[in-house]
């Protein structure tokens, strides 16, 4: 018995010793600036980096109902109004192209259309996608093909239906992709690597998270989450094997919620349920397939963030694989000596 308590006593002086000489390391600062304060300006934003890291914002001018975009060119910003004509600017959705040219789809409030903006390096080809019926436009979400063409998915306001449009080089193909009930908000378009569009969606009559596929010839449509008031504010993102992993906000239990496809089964997670969270999500995955999801949390007013820890090299003694030692660890530790010197022999850790 003696010898045992000399034992744990040896583990717990090595794990604390081990515990103190862990760097701890300050996160580097956020840094922020305002980039546009001229009126009411910042509404409907979309953001993307081009190839030297800087950004690019879409957004919505209040003051003069006009569609902005900002550069930043590695010192300034580069501020602009893309378009002027009537109410135009919101619901935008950026994305740029190889060359870095910035394309944007948004509303055209007035007529209510789906309008798109692209800039070919020299001037602004602004153009009406769809114009069918009283209400087109809304919850846009854009991205580009390998040849630069824009994918477009967004809501029918009119006929309440998710459609989709594409430019092929010529001319835009236009169809309806699901038209089960009042479906098309809140949508997130992703395309594959055969440039196959994915699309996940609120389905408003059930409140259900939707999501489409389309493999080359036909759309394949699925609920994925009806548990509950569920599908605001859905982000859509693809892994390297093509699967969708998709955030959204579960208005039911007013919590962040992530559904990630294995290639068989959703799998269907609670990421944040603390006070009111999880609208405005925007998920991407790091080049090991991990989520990272930016939302807000309504009850504080705040911007959060959650991830799935990665650690930049392997952290002796991080037992739980958070990327740090700390009692957590001791915990685990203690209880695997206990396991260990138990029967069966097995029960002890390989």
């Amino acid at each position: 018995m003696r010898h045992r308590n000399v034992t744990v006593w040896a583990i717990v002086v090595l794990l604390a010793s081990l515990w103190l000489t862990v760097p701890v390391l300050a996160g580097p600062a956020w840094y922020i600036q305002t980039v546009d304060s001229t009126g009411d300006v910042g509404e409907c934003t979309s953001i993307a980096l081009d190839a030297g890291g800087n950004p690019h914002i879409s957004y919505h001018d209040n003051t003069n109902d006009d569609l902005k975009y900002a550069a930043f060119n590695g010192s300034n910003w580069a501020i602009e109004t893309v378009d002027i004509t009537g109410t135009v600017g919101r619901c935008t959705s950026l994305a740029l192209d190889a060359g870095g040219n910035p394309h944007i789809s948004y509303e055209d409030y007035t007529n209510t259309d789906l309008k798109y903006a692209a800039w070919t390096g020299s001037t602004w080809n602004i153009e009406t996608v769809d114009s069918t019926g009283r209400v087109v436009g809304w919850f846009t979400s854009l991205a580009l093909d390998a040849d630069g063409n824009p994918h477009i998915s967004y809501l029918d306001y009119t006929n309440r239906n998710l459609k989709y449009a594409v430019f092929n080089g010529s001319t835009w193909a236009i169809e309806t992709v699901d038209s089960t009930g009042n479906v098309g908000r809140y949508s997130s378009i992703a395309l594959d690597a055969s440039g196959n569009p994915h699309i996940s969606y609120q389905d408003y009559t059930n409140y259900d998270l939707k999501y489409a596929a389309f493999n080359g010839s036909t759309w394949a449509i699925e609920t994925v989450d009806s548990t509950g008031s569920v599908g605001k504010h859905t982000s859509l993102a693809l892994d390297a094997g093509g699967n969708p992993h998709i955030s959204y906000a579960d208005d039911t239990n007013f919590d962040l919620k992530y559904a990630a496809f294995d290639g068989s089964n959703w799998n269907i997670e609670t990421v944040d349920s603390t006070g009111n969270v999880g609208l405005y999500t925007s998920l991407a995955l790091d080049a090991g397939g991990n989520p990272h999801i930016s939302y807000h949390d309504d009850t504080n007013d705040d911007l959060k963030y959650a991830f799935i820890p990665r650690c930049l090299a392997p952290v002796q003694g991080d037992l739980n694989n958070d990327c740090k030692v700390d009692f957590t660890d001791f915990a685990l530790m203690a209880n695997n000596w206990l396991e260990c010197n138990l029967d069966p022999p097995e029960a002890c850790w390989p």
